[in-house]
């Protein structure tokens, strides 16, 4: 079973008789639904959608949830959160701890579950502390190959829409809750189709080379690339554009090398052959 630890982490609490409530309004999360025992994706958006911070948040007993995020957000995410507390019977606080171990490939059962693998068929459990033995650089060439970006690595906070990665499709977006902040145009988009960034797996013949190196389709931007390992990284690209490139026969490039691209087979996400519109099967 392969551990790995990885650093740098962040962890909130909420607690109290309104903290369901409280973040419901707040969060894309549904947390109604959402069971002892699993994670899920999260964003806090602006007010035009954006993903302002993101985390992952799962049920840490009655009335209490744990957020995990990163170092770098950890402080002016609970500034936020406090922003909006007001009368709100709720605790918002730090939680020991900046490193989390990840296990996969038979992870005990009663670890908490990270929805976001589970979508795409990988048991793979998170535990805040440090009891990984294996190098992080595996983890990494996981999560790319799953298709999972992550902010920092593939996208910069407040520069994509949930839909840019996927929440609407790993469990970290609700069209059915209530209002929260950001959801009348997120909530827009989805319904009038009008995503046309998604992250892709990219592929090449050899190492791809940096991160922030562009892909190009006919000598034209279709997005840049995020995480890399090895032969094989991520990339947010706009998929009308990488459609139109893969259904005309024109190759894709980074940094003058030939490379493939493909939507996760997890999200159902097809390249379409009319790109007025990009299917989701």
């Amino acid at each position: 079973m392969p551990s790995v630890t990885l650093s740098g982490r962040a962890f909130l609490h909420i607690s109290g008789k309104d903290a369901e409530t409280f973040l419901q309004s707040l969060i894309t999360t549904n947390l109604p639904d959402l069971p002892q025992g699993e994670i899920r994706p999260g964003a806090l958006l602006t007010p035009q959608g954006k993903v302002l911070f993101d985390f992952l948040i799962r049920r840490d007993g009655a009335d209490a949830f744990l957020i995990e995020t990163t170092e770098g957000q950890r402080d002016a995410l609970l500034k936020r959160l406090t922003m909006y507390k007001l009368r709100a019977a709720v605790d918002l606080g730090l939680a020991e701890g900046d490193t989390v171990t990840i296990a996969w490939d038979g992870a005990e059962a009663e670890a908490a579950r990270d929805g976001r693998f589970a979508k795409a068929g990988i048991a793979l459990s998170r535990t805040p502390g440090n009891g990984g033995s294996d190098d992080p650089a595996l983890y990494e060439a996981l999560r790319i190959g799953a298709g999972i970006p992550e902010s920092g690595h593939d996208y910069a906070l407040s520069d994509a829409f949930p839909h840019d990665v996927l929440l609407d499709l790993s469990g970290g977006l609700s069209f059915r809750k209530g209002c929260y902040v950001g959801q009348e145009v997120v909530s827009r988009m989805h319904h009038r189709s009008t995503a046309r960034r998604r992250p892709v797996i990219v592929r090449g013949e050899a190492d791809l080379p940096a991160t922030g190196t562009e892909l190009l389709a006919g000598g034209k931007p279709i997005g840049t690339l995020g995480s890399v390992s090895g032969p094989l990284g991520l990339a947010i690209v706009r998929i009308d554009r990488a459609a139109d490139a893969i259904n005309g026969g024109t190759p894709i490039t980074a940094a003058g090398a030939p490379v493939t691209v493909e939507l996760p087979a997890w999200t159902g996400l097809t390249f379409a052959a009319d790109t007025s519109e990009v299917s989701a099967q």
